[in-house]
């Protein structure tokens, strides 16, 4: 595997082509205007700045990275890559379109894999004709940072397409940790019903939000509570993972609280909209 492309330049698909032009490959970072590509490009450099301020990197070696990504917007230009990376906004009809676009351009041994954190990779798979070659790489933020990769085989995911992203994911100086197809895979099924159950006990009463998060801090060891969690990833997201697991699982203790429902209807997101739980 020599060729990467990632799809998506926002906040997950730049640290992603950052991570993999770092690792050595040849990337090309995909999006459907200029505008967003220049923007992705020049959050990679800042990037590289501070790590090279810090030294965790060389001048040198933040030249050789940057000099190894490329840009499109364009998807055709995917066709000789050995991997895409799709990371779009997470609308299933977007991502379906976009794989069943690629597998009508890649090259027939392309793996497509999607950083999805919540969507089925079975489904993916399902809009391609080379469902054995589909699998979830699913990121997590700061991708330059965080060191885990979750890697989910869909039904038809082949054990040869484990091995080989599994393989790319620890070039990448990640921890690739495999799991299959299932709602909310094992991290958003584990983590997001925890950050409901802590919207849930601020909308009963139970506590205010700097108590909630400073006890599951300091009592449980947790870098960041999780209302304050909550916001950086998003609520609207986190709504929309607490539905997936809802209706995927058809169990009620995955209901989203009404809190939440109701900050996402004001247009209080957390950061992104600069008031969620606290006021950015």
């Amino acid at each position: 595997m020599e060729q990467i492309a990632v799809i998506g330049a926002g906040q997950m698909g730049n640290g992603i082509a950052q991570v993999a032009a770092s690792a050595g490959y040849e990337v090309l970072m995909v999006d459907i205007k200029q505008e967003f590509v220049d923007r992705g490009i020049a959050t990679i450099e800042k990037s590289l700045g501070k790590l090279v301020a810090k030294e965790r990197m060389t001048q040198q070696d933040a030249d050789a990275t940057l000099a190894r990504i490329r840009t499109s917007t364009d998807r055709n230009d995917c066709q000789d890559v050995d991997l895409v990376v799709e990371a779009v906004p997470e609308i299933l009809d977007l991502k379906t379109s976009i794989f069943s676009e690629l597998d009508q351009i890649c090259q027939p041994n392309c793996i497509l894999a999607s950083n999805t954190s919540s969507i089925s990779i079975s489904t993916i798979a399902n809009a391609t004709q080379r469902p054995d070659k589909v699998i979830g790489m699913h990121f997590m933020n700061p991708v330059p940072i965080m060191k885990l990769v979750e890697i989910i085989n869909g039904d038809k995911t082949s054990t040869e397409t484990n091995a080989k992203v599994v393989e790319a994911a620890e070039k990448m100086g990640k921890t690739a940790l495999s799991c299959n197809d299932s709602p909310g895979f094992v991290s958003n099924r584990i983590l997001c019903p925890m950050l409901n159950e802590a919207i849930l006990t601020l909308q009963e009463g139970v506590a205010e939000p700097e108590a909630i998060d400073g006890i599951m801090k300091l009592g449980m060891n947790h870098p960041i509570g999780p209302l304050a969690l909550s916001d950086l990833i998003g609520l609207d997201t986190v709504l929309h993972i607490m539905n997936v697991l809802h209706e995927g699982l058809k169990d009620d203790k995955y209901a989203p609280a009404d809190l939440l429902i109701q900050m996402v209807d004001e247009g209080k997101l957390g950061r992104k909209s600069g008031e969620g739980f606290y006021k950015y």
